[in-house]
């Protein structure tokens, strides 16, 4: 019985980066549930409403992604498609050098990330600049993110003051104030050299074609408003049918993810400036992204891509909260990324996170938290059920061996007998055990205390009072 992975980077992880995991996601949780339940008693009712939207969209893709398309033409924006990572990133690149554009100031957007688009870029010559603070102290860094919607949850304040000083932007100093000021200070000049902007999108909606942008510090509008050329990056599920599924969406996305009300800047954009306009985009391009999500709806977890990217999953995770985001392998973390990592990975890069699937507890937070209700435990439970399928050594990790259970199951008075001795379970000395399959299973896991083996004393009982 081999240790997953993921166990062996938990293992491993410095006590620092794991208090700021779990402190940061913790807090996410809380606020997530106060904000949440106050605003909307019937939340639960509105998670479900929303998953029926989003399943809505996705079982009729074909249809809506048509209907968005020519809405956002009639507006006067440029639609492309990419059917992989490299096709969008050449996407991108062709819009670029038909503007002329050297300089790009980027938002965040995890559908760049997953394509690769700032390595690709830099490697062809542009000079690429992430706006989001937390982005832009991984671009210095040379990090990625860990969580989707607070990528340096796994960094304190003296780490972010150490890079700043390492790359020239002052002396240490780790107060937040100025690191927020010298950040914003570098950031502004980029914004008035930069000929284009990338962004992402939260939504797009068939209907009118407008699309939706979320942020809180303002730094997509900064980039819109100074740049001749807006490029926007979105994955083919982020369509909805109608504009007024966006209110249900934010209400949830905002409280879900950070435990606002609202996120401080929510946009709408329906394409270029209008003619007269002192400033905004002259062109505005969209790219759908395909990369393997076709081919995950045709899945039999194709709820997966109901997702919205708010983050709650990652916040009540207990695994997420021992391993942090690194411990996945893939731009996609937490029980969403044991999910859609495996899948997006296709059936060559299956195998290698198969053992995604099995970071999990099954606790089931993952669903109760989700703004649009995605059943992620049973998507979980598919994918381990392929991975054994396919024989596959990674899915079969830190199995515990199951013959010697059937064996004591299949004779009722064994089994009888084993429940009874159970107790004797929680007398061993399970942390004194450093060594073999035992060991490495309790290392990173507390057994909780054995308390069963009564319901049958109880039922017998019962059975004689009411005689």
């Amino acid at each position: 019985m081999s240790s997953q992975i993921i166990d062996q980077f938990a293992a491993d992880l410095d006590g620092e980066v794991r208090t700021s995991v779990r402190s940061g996601s913790a807090a996410g949780t809380d606020k997530r549930h106060k904000v949440l339940f106050e605003d909307f008693p019937e939340a639960d009712r509105m998670r479900e409403l929303a998953g029926k939207v989003k399943q809505h969209t996705l079982d009729h893709l074909d249809k809506y992604l048509e209907q968005a398309e020519a809405a956002l033409k009639a507006n006067g924006a440029k639609v492309h498609f990419a059917w992989d990572a490299k096709a969008a990133c050449d996407e991108v690149e062709a819009i670029l050098r038909q503007s002329n554009a050297k300089t790009v100031t980027k938002s965040k957007s995890m559908v760049s990330e997953e394509v690769g688009l700032n390595d690709s870029l830099a490697e062809r010559g542009f000079d690429v600049v992430e706006t989001d603070l937390g982005e832009f102290i991984l671009q210095l860094d040379g990090d990625h993110p860990s969580h989707v919607v607070k990528p340096i949850i796994h960094k304190n304040r003296s780490e972010i003051a150490r890079t700043f000083e390492k790359h020239g932007l002052g002396e240490y100093n780790d107060e937040p104030e100025t690191i927020t000021r010298r950040a914003r200070q570098f950031m502004r000049k980029k914004y008035l050299q930069a000929e284009a902007t990338i962004t992402g999108a939260n939504f797009v909606s068939a209907e009118s074609g407008r699309m939706c942008v979320v942020t809180n510090e303002g730094n997509s509008r900064f980039g819109l408003a100074g740049s001749r050329v807006h490029i926007a990056l979105v994955g083919i599920e982020k369509i909805v049918p109608r504009d007024i599924d966006l209110s249900l969406l934010l209400n949830l996305l905002g409280r879900s993810a950070t435990g606002q009300a609202l996120t401080v800047y929510t946009e709408f954009i329906a394409g270029p400036k209008a003619e007269g306009a002192v400033s905004g985009p002259e062109e505005f391009h969209v790219v759908f992204v395909n990369n393997r999500r076709t081919e995950v709806l045709a899945s039999n977890c194709r709820e997966i891509l109901r997702c919205i990217r708010c983050g709650a999953c990652m916040n009540v995770c207990p695994v997420y909260r021992q391993a942090s985001g690194h411990a996945y392998r893939s731009v996609y973390p937490g029980p969403l990324g044991a999910v859609l990592s495996p899948l997006l990975a296709g059936a060559e890069g299956f195998p290698e996170l198969a053992d995604l699937p099995k970071a999990s507890s099954l606790c089931g937070a993952c669903n109760e938290v989700c703004p649009v209700d995605i059943p992620i435990p049973d998507l979980l439970l598919k994918l381990r059920d392929r991975g054994k399928q396919e024989h596959n050594a990674q899915a079969a990790a830190d199995t515990p061996p199951m013959g010697a259970w059937a064996w004591v199951a299949q004779s009722p008075a064994l089994w009888r007998a084993s429940l009874k001795s159970a107790n004797m379970l929680n007398l061993l000395p399970y942390e004194k055990i450093p060594f073999g399959p035992l060991g490495r299973w309790t290392r990173d896991r507390t057994l909780p205390a054995w308390r069963g083996g009564k319901f049958r004393s109880w039922a017998k009982n019962r059975k004689k009072a009411a005689k």
